[in-house]
């Protein structure tokens, strides 16, 4: 391959990105398909946070969500209640977390619902009669991990706090590229809808182009779309994504 990597995350994320893989001499670009815009608050969610160290794990999705819900908790508490599991879903998020001084934990294989699931402390947790566990997330996802703690017994709250749409720019933005790429990576099934939805008559050829992905359930969804050339990774850090894109194989 000798076309350009399209990096599909938000601005700062893909420039840090590039960054990685430029040091491996892969040309990249960036058009986000995804636009993120904080939730409002509202008197459930300013609850949640009150509620905090009433919580025994606090379960967050994604380093957007990590940065957005440590905005809410400086606002609230002093200092971080303690006696909380923070659990993130990948090493990334965990990094924010971690940054901020909390220890977070995260799976060591596999960026899903399913690896966190894997986490031993989940045994002591789930022995729990009165287990409560809050989310930080988007708008929606993650319901998979929540029926599983609720069928255990537990109480799962979310935090929404971002908002997802695609970018009123991105038709223009995806064309003026998309002549010198044949790769991309796509993180969501949101994105990838946004992609197809961007490429408009260009799909048939767009389709064809290599597409890494982080989970099976992205993959199978991007197969269900027409793509013909899809990438498992390990994840969705940084770390994954090089490591997918430089050996070409899958997770």
């Amino acid at each position: 391959m000798s076309g350009c990597l399209l990096l599909t995350r938000q601005a700062a994320d893909n420039q840090r990105l590039a960054a990685r893989f430029a040091a491996e001499g892969v040309e990249t670009c960036s058009v986000p398909l995804l636009e993120l815009r904080p939730c409002v608050e509202g008197p459930v969610e300013r609850q949640h946070m009150l509620d905090l160290d009433r919580y025994h794990a606090v379960v967050v999705v994604s380093p957007t969500a990590a940065r957005l819900g440590l905005e809410r908790l400086d606002r609230y508490w002093t200092q971080p209640p303690v006696g909380i599991d923070w659990l993130a879903v990948g090493g990334g998020t965990a990094q924010v977390l971690r940054e901020y001084g909390l220890p977070a934990q995260c799976p060591e294989q596999g960026q899903d619902s399913e690896a966190l699931l894997a986490l031993p402390l989940w045994q002591a947790h789930f022995a729990r009669p009165d287990l409560k566990v809050l989310i930080w997330r988007g708008e929606d996802g993650r319901e998979h991990l929540a029926d599983q703690i609720r069928a255990a017994g537990g109480t799962v709250d979310y935090l929404p706090l971002y908002a997802r749409s695609a970018p009123d720019s991105l038709s223009a933005e995806l064309t003026a590229v998309a002549r010198r790429v044949d790769r991309l990576i796509v993180l969501s099934v949101q994105a990838l809808n946004n992609w197809r939805t961007a490429a408009g008559d260009d799909w048939q050829r767009q389709r064809h182009w290599r597409c890494w992905v982080p989970s099976e359930r992205i993959a199978a969804q991007a197969a269900a779309l027409g793509c013909t050339d899809v990438v498992t990774c390990r994840g969705a850090d940084d770390s994954a994504l090089v490591e997918a894109v430089l050996t070409g194989s899958s997770g």
